[in-house]
């Protein structure tokens, strides 16, 4: 690869990265949101869920609509107007006064976040060579976890002294920024290869991810984003609330959770070096399994020195899984239907994002235990890894079409 090609590669993952980490940061300082507003509007666990919740079904009409759109119109396009709608509803809902308001906000935030993500991993999935493919959106998706960090550091020192809308305005300012940078930036090769006459409908792509080609990688990848998206949801957007259900105060469990958020980044780390080593499936099902084992201890947990252990190697695989999902999902479909393959993937997701949060906020007032809870999100992470075991086929070095 030539010099100027590796420095535009590295400009792409940039500008992309910028993006990915801003949302990141939004969905993060939504948990601690979440904790302050039960107090300030005095919420119930079942509204609490609500906002998780809506949040989710934004992102499930965002990761189609915008997916589908990516095939249409470019990688591009869509990556500015998905991060233009988040940013404008993230500092509109630091105004909001009623539940009402910020649910419709949150449905908005939901839809551009939604459809950046799935987005981004394709554009940035065909723009680079197939032996970097995999580590390079392993690390893209690593800005998630800086993201999270951003929002744990801003909610610890920002909520508690200057309240939640403050902190709300702070997440949207440098999306901004990225925004602008993403103005020059390039639109996937392999997109603008692909010549008018080939492309097809919206209709014909919906068809064509469900033809037999397709079937099996499309069932594959949507039990596995389902299962994923589930948990994930139920268990981080609740990190906070849980460690206040558990005794501590609302500062000390946004320090915990801080402290968790930090093992996000070696799980990242190690996942994109193994990704072009082992392989997508062994990363994609080692790492769900140790989220699995994780959430299990997480929620039977009776001292703070086993919540934050089981917290941190929570945070350490779930997210390293991440990172292995997003490069996976693009590399089971060729160019013509890679934006509505994998935004339709991560749209069904999304469903198991609206009933993760819900189930919580539920299963708390009807007097479960957390260790009861825990334990269906560390079956649902299983059966998602049981998916790629017998469904998923490798993609290591493959070329994508």
């Amino acid at each position: 690869m030539s010099k100027n090609k590796e420095i535009s590669n590295r400009k792409l993952l940039g500008i992309a990265g910028l993006g990915w980490m801003f949302d990141a940061m939004d969905v993060g300082m939504l948990s601690f949101v979440i904790a302050a507003l039960s107090v300030e509007w005095n919420l119930s666990t079942e509204q609490l869920g609500w906002i998780g919740s809506v949040n989710s079904i934004g992102m499930a009409v965002g990761a189609l609509l915008f997916g589908i759109m990516a095939d249409r119109v470019g990688r591009k396009s869509v990556f500015i107007i998905t991060l233009l709608l988040f940013s404008i509803g993230s500092g509109a809902s630091a105004f909001a006064t009623t539940l009402t308001v910020f649910l419709i906000l949150r449905f908005l935030i939901g839809m551009g976040l939604g459809g950046e993500l799935p987005v981004a991993s394709t554009l940035v999935s065909e723009s680079v060579p197939a032996e970097k493919r995999g580590r390079v959106v392993v690390l893209l998706e690593s800005f998630w976890a800086g993201g999270w960090l951003l929002a744990a550091v801003i909610s610890f020192f920002i909520i508690p002294k200057y309240g939640w809308q403050t902190a709300m305005l702070l997440s949207a300012l440098p999306a901004f920024y990225a925004l602008y940078l993403r103005l020059k930036l390039p639109d996937s090769p392999q997109f603008l290869s692909v010549k008018k006459a080939e492309k097809t409908s919206a209709m014909e792509n919906i068809r064509l991810v469900w033809s037999k080609d397709y079937r099996k990688q499309t069932t594959m990848l949507w039990i596995l984003w389902f299962c994923v998206v589930f948990s994930y949801y139920g268990m981080f957007l609740w990190l906070p609330s849980v460690m206040v259900m558990k005794g501590f105060s609302l500062i000390k469990s946004f320090q915990y959770v801080l402290i968790m958020t930090l093992a996000q980044l070696p799980g990242y780390f190690t996942a994109s070096y193994f990704i072009e080593k082992m392989g997508r499936k062994f990363v994609l099902i080692t790492y769900l399994i140790g989220t699995a084992v994780s959430a299990y201890f997480f929620g039977t947990a009776d001292s703070l020195e086993g919540l934050i252990t089981a917290g941190a190697f929570l945070s350490f695989f779930n997210l390293g899984a991440w990172g292995a999902l997003y490069a996976y999902t693009p590399e089971q479909y060729p160019t013509i239907v890679r934006g509505t393959g994998a935004g339709m993937a991560a749209s069904f997701g999304r469903i198991g994002g609206i009933f993760g949060p819900l189930l919580v906020g539920y299963l708390v007032k009807a007097n479960y235990e957390m260790g009861e809870i825990f334990t269906i999100f560390c079956i649902a992470i299983l059966i998602g890894a049981a998916s790629v075991f017998f469904l998923g086929t490798e993609t290591k070095n493959k070329e994508l079409s």
